[in-house]
């Protein structure tokens, strides 16, 4: 599941991006009054959450006052103010995701994941709890950027896992 839900988060970001790039950037940046206001910041948060989940799948702790590794301080801080740059580092985190994916195993997600966070120890969970919510997380703000998109006049098309799953199998939805 994990790497079908790997395959789908770069499948959907290619789209999402694709669209996103059809739109100025001050319209990419307008604020929309989403969570995070505008497609630009939202797309920011994604790729700044899916760095925090990746460090703790990887075991890095995070330096006492962060709350994700490589200086991650807050959720909505700013890792590209250029689209394009933006656009770059999040293909760099997904073939990161890709590469975790296909090295997991059944034995992996079966153990326990210590989470550091601010510098204080948090509880320990099962991995696999921590991979869904790395691949739930994604889906539900591109969900909200799909909307977004919508409002500024852009389709990116079906989102759904399930034509991604038919697209790879060549089988027609129509």
């Amino acid at each position: 599941m994990c790497r079908t839900f790997a395959r789908y988060n770069r499948w959907m970001n290619d789209k999402v991006y694709a669209t996103a790039a059809r739109l100025t950037d001050e319209e990419r940046k307008r604020d929309r009054g989403a969570f995070f206001g505008s497609i630009h910041k939202t797309l920011n948060h994604i790729l700044v959450a899916d760095r925090i989940w990746l460090g703790r799948l990887a075991g890095r702790v995070p330096e006492p006052g962060d709350i994700g590794v490589d200086g991650i301080k807050a959720l909505d801080q700013e890792i590209a103010s250029d689209f394009d740059e933006l656009r770059r580092e999040r293909e760099r985190t997904d073939g990161t995701i890709d590469v975790w994916a296909e090295a997991l195993t059944a034995e992996t997600l079966a153990g326990t994941l210590s989470i550091v966070r601010k510098g204080k120890v948090m509880p320990a969970v099962p991995v696999w709890w921590a991979a869904m919510q790395l691949f739930n997380h994604q889906t539900h703000h591109r969900g909200q950027v799909t909307t977004l998109l919508f409002q500024a006049g852009q389709d990116p098309g079906s989102t759904d896992l399930f034509a991604m799953l038919m697209q790879e199998a060549a089988i027609s939805l129509a």
